[in-house]
């Protein structure tokens, strides 16, 4: 007989929960995934599906716990779609069956894509998901990290699972993870996913830690991250704002607009992004499914209560308070906030643990970026579109250009610096 969660007194605050239908199971072998190495957990003969039991509870604790009036269900794994369509026409009854009335749900599935056929793109159409993809850039990049189980490329066969998804109405956000095979290629990964039309994307770093302080020769080197957001936001700043949106740099314009940003990772503490396991199993978050944060399991304990359990708020406060004082001195740190801790093993340059791998990266993109996302912050405060930034940047380069271009010789170099221009940068540019 199914042992139903206990009631909650009241709804939390919102959080976020990483459902694992399918377990930590994948019809892809991505060299690089954290996830698939999660089978351990789980004994030789284990099914990796989501039972009934678990299901009906966990969808019936997270309305009950979810402030509403609507509730955001995140679909993802391993890859879910090997649950298959049946799994989810029960999730939408069970959604149906427990909402309160003037309630709705939504739902987000995480997909490599390869799965996907016209009959799952007619089920996701009508139920209204919104649909996530995989995608690391064009064939030669993607395939070189994310192979099948058979070790075959898998590049086509996501490019498929796009076409079938627009093909039904359904316009998938794109995510793209960036490692040591893509990461030196930025304008060219950028560019390709603008003629693919994509609309939406979003960049991963990928960080694999080997031993206590260093990183795998597949993660992205920090330095190489910040090149590539940076090279990426100047095109996009320039061109790109009105057709398409850029996560990392979207979620940090709302930072200097002075919103939270709905990122975990920028955010100041953490802990509202939880993971459940197929077998019921809740746990801190999806990159920390480990037995030491696992809280508990949704058929016995509401999720209102694990989320506020001493437990995971201690698991939260932590990103703020074991910062270092390189992190706390630092003027990005409103738009980092240190990153996330599971990267946080790199040592900072006065010698204190604790400083997130990635820093040299962010730090380096925030700086740059930060005089922009600054005007286009004011432009959106004084009611104007955000993308007016582009004709702004566009006539201020062509005014440079003339004033370059009709410098002489003996003119006070347009640099600024009060020499001479052929002492100073016409000198400059023809030694190098």
């Amino acid at each position: 007989m199914p042992t139903s969660p206990p009631e909650q007194t009241g709804p939390a605050s919102a959080f976020v929960v990483m459902a694992k239908p399918a377990g930590p199971v994948c019809n892809f072998a991505c060299d690089y995934c954290y996830y698939l190495a999660k089978t351990a957990l789980f004994g030789p003969a284990e099914r990796y599906r989501m039972s009934e039991e678990v299901l009906e509870a966990y969808v019936r604790g997270f309305i009950a716990a979810s402030p509403g009036p609507v509730v955001n269900f995140v679909w993802h794994g391993g890859e879910p779609t090997l649950a298959g369509v049946g799994f989810y026409r029960r999730v939408v009854e069970l959604q149906k069956r427990y909402l309160p009335e003037g309630w709705r749900c939504l739902n987000n599935l995480q997909t490599n894509g390869a799965l996907l056929d016209a009959k799952w793109c007619r089920f996701l159409a009508e139920a209204g998901f919104s649909v996530g993809i995989s995608l690391d850039g064009p064939p030669e990049l993607h395939d070189a990290s994310r192979r099948d189980r058979h070790g075959r490329p898998t590049h086509a066969r996501v490019l498929r699972g796009l076409r079938l998804l627009r093909e039904h109405g359904i316009d998938p956000d794109v995510l793209c993870t960036v490692n040591a095979r893509n990461c030196g290629a930025p304008l060219e990964l950028y560019r390709y996913f603008l003629g693919q039309g994509v609309r939406w994307l979003q960049f991963i770093p990928v960080v694999e830690r080997v031993g206590t302080d260093q990183a795998s020769e597949r993660s992205v080197p920090p330095e190489a991250l910040g090149e590539l957001l940076c090279r990426t936001f100047d095109e996009w700043v320039r061109h790109d704002i009105s057709r398409m949106g850029v996560q990392n740099f979207l979620e940090a314009l709302l930072v200097v607009s002075g919103q939270q940003a709905n990122l975990c990772v920028m955010a100041e503490t953490c802990g509202l992004a939880l993971a459940i396991e197929h077998d019921g199993s809740v746990y801190s978050c999806d990159h920390f499914v480990d037995q030491r944060h696992r809280l508990g399991d949704v058929r016995h304990e509401g999720l209102g209560a694990l989320v506020a359990s001493r437990q995971q708020v201690a698991f939260g406060q932590a990103k703020r308070s074991t910062l270092p004082r390189y992190c706390r001195q630092c003027p990005v740190l409103s738009l980092c906030n240190g990153g996330c801790p599971k990267d946080r093993f790199a040592t900072s340059p006065d010698g204190e643990p604790g400083l997130n791998y990635l820093c040299a990266g962010y730090r380096a993109f925030y700086r740059h970026a930060l005089p922009y996302l600054q005007r286009m912050a004011l432009l959106a405060a004084s009611g104007q579109p955000v993308s007016s930034i582009m004709a702004e940047l566009e006539s201020q380069e062509r005014d440079e250009r003339k004033r370059w271009a009709a410098a002489g010789r003996n003119d006070p170099c347009p640099c600024g610096s009060g020499k001479k221009y052929k002492l100073c940068c016409l000198g400059r540019a023809r030694r190098h």
